[in-house]
């Protein structure tokens, strides 16, 4: 049995709840995952997991060698970094979350630059809008706007979404143009609904001008939970938009979008990066969040 494959699966089976997930983390079968725990308690020779036909959790044992083992692989993992590091070649894979859009528009036309830099980086890029697990779901690190719901995190803000609301030429010309924002919540126009991963009914947005002050939802009849579907509906005519400036621009000026409401104010959306609180932040993470904040800085002036 090699020690340090053995103790890393059991972390992943913890940390996962789920020998499949596991597995799928560290590239491995399910039945080498097994394995590789069964030998461990055989060598601990006591029970570190109790198994159910819904979920794996640690026994009491297991949890206390669980800490225990986060901790040395944590050791081991910041004095490869740090050797990877002073050599100037981070290296190791990196899992990150980011939202469809800002995956589309900003950080993949990037990636070159970054793999020239960094060469011995591998980056597996999740693209969704959806809640993620970062311990259940082995990432590293999620970008995401708005307030995050999970104080444990570590969150650096690393940027600000000017936001407003826009609407294609097909749908002005079929509805009209609203004057003021309450017209949205009665019968006539409609808006593109759009649902949090937390939230349990679309997202309402507080819009000022003046001292008057409006939180509109609006009326929806297509509610998405992806912002590259959100915008594809506004395009399409099939409602209005509340949209970050950088997703609406390039459409503004083709002509595919019409600003609406300006001469009201939308809060900007905050946007951070966050990720688990480690005493030892690997080098590979170090350098990716550096250039994410270099990245949105020129990409997103606040």
């Amino acid at each position: 049995m090699d020690r340090f494959d053995a103790m890393q699966a059991f972390v992943r089976v913890v940390e996962a709840g789920s020998f499949t997930k596991a597995a799928e983390a560290l590239q491995l079968s399910r039945t080498r995952v097994t394995q590789l725990v069964q030998e461990l308690e055989a060598r601990l020779r006591v029970r570190l997991l109790n198994r159910s036909t819904r979920r794996v959790q640690a026994t009491a044992d297991g949890a206390a060698y669980y800490a225990q083992a986060v901790r040395l692989l944590a050791e081991l993992d910041e004095v490869e970094s740090s050797l990877a590091g002073a050599s100037g070649v981070p290296r190791g894979r990196l899992r990150v979350d980011v939202p469809s859009p800002l995956a589309r528009l900003v950080l993949v036309p990037a990636l070159p630059g970054f793999h020239a830099r960094y060469p011995e980086l591998e980056l597996e890029l999740g693209v969704s809008d959806r809640f993620v697990d970062l311990i259940g779901d082995n990432v590293d690190c999620v970008v995401r706007g708005g307030e995050l719901a999970d104080p444990s995190l570590v969150a650096r803000r690393v940027g600000a979404l000017q936001l407003g609301v826009f609407a294609a030429p097909t749908y002005l010309a079929r509805a009209g143009v609203p004057s003021h924002p309450r017209e949205l919540e009665g019968t006539h126009h409609r808006v593109v609904g759009y649902r949090g991963a937390r939230a349990g009914r679309p997202l309402a947005y507080a819009m000022t001008r003046g001292v008057e002050t409006v939180e509109v939802a609006g009326r929806a009849t297509l509610t998405v939970d992806d912002g590259n579907a959100y915008l594809a509906a506004g395009l399409a005519g099939i409602g209005l938009l509340w949209l970050p400036r950088y997703m609406a621009d390039a459409h503004v000026a083709a002509g595919e979008l019409r600003p609406v409401f300006e001469d009201w104010r939308l809060a900007p959306m905050p946007l951070y990066l966050a990720y688990r609180p480690n005493p030892h932040v690997s080098a590979r993470l170090r350098v990716f969040i550096d250039w994410v904040v270099a990245l949105l800085a020129r990409q997103l002036p606040r």
